[in-house]
């Protein structure tokens, strides 16, 4: 059986002070997009491009489920979880473009 990738992101705007979550199952690909603004929408209207959290997955629906359950958070959840992840919220959208 082949493995499947599959990414719960965050992405964030150059001061940090939107937070958009999305799934995918190309996540370089999927960080281009966000930097060149090609995805319509919620995230480039507030200049999300800057990748500082995500989760790998090998079932969709577990990704999905993921994704839902931290779009119910509250903010302060939300930025606990990128900085465990992440302490400094560095943009990490050259480590993904190098590692994957």
């Amino acid at each position: 059986m082949k493995d499947h990738n599959y990414f719960v992101y965050i992405v964030t705007n150059k001061n940090k002070t939107v937070l958009y979550i999305g799934v995918t199952n190309d996540l370089q690909r999927r960080v281009f997009e966000h930097e060149n603004g090609l995805i319509p929408g919620f995230s480039k209207k507030y200049n999300c491009n800057y990748l500082v959290f995500y989760e790998h997955f090998q079932n969709i629906e577990y990704a999905i489920e993921r994704e839902k359950e931290i779009k119910k958070w509250r903010r302060e959840k939300k930025n606990n979880l990128v900085k465990n992840f992440n302490p400094s919220w560095e943009f990490l959208n050259q480590k993904i473009y190098a590692s994957l």
